[in-house]
């Protein structure tokens, strides 16, 4: 199994939304390090949800549901997205201060590489993330 980190303004599509909605093709990434990220995913990976610009913070956990497929949303461009079904959310959200003051998880993809919006997670990260956030 893989974990990954996806990120999303609240504004845009919150975790309330996505748990409403039950499931979401995860659509419009346009940056080739993602779709890489993208077509990595394995149906059953887990998925944490991360609330970027306002918030930012670690809210739920999700899983693919369905692997890389092509974008309906590209007008032109080979891009892929995935299918995303909500798991849970986090007992406590886990925020990026904490996350770089932390010195498993400083070396993140998140902290590393802020505009990345699909990232893998170690288990290692994963593992702590979930210690951290009370799960």
């Amino acid at each position: 199994m893989n974990y990954w980190l996806v990120k999303q303004e609240p504004e845009s599509y919150s975790w309330s939304a996505f748990v409403k909605d039950g499931k979401t093709a995860w659509t419009g990434v346009r940056n080739f390090a993602a779709r890489l990220n993208l077509r990595a995913m394995k149906k059953g990976d887990l998925v944490f949800y991360y609330h970027s610009v306002t918030g930012k913070e670690i809210v739920g956990l999700a899983r693919v549901a369905k692997e890389a497929y092509a974008d309906p949303t590209a007008t032109e461009g080979d891009w892929s997205c995935v299918d995303l079904v909500p798991g849970k959310p986090l007992k406590r959200p886990v925020g990026l201060e904490a996350i770089k003051a932390d010195k498993i998880l400083k070396e993140m993809k998140l902290v590393k590489i802020g505009r990345l919006s699909v990232s893998p997670v170690t288990k290692e990260q994963f593992g702590r993330i979930m210690e951290l956030s009370g799960d």
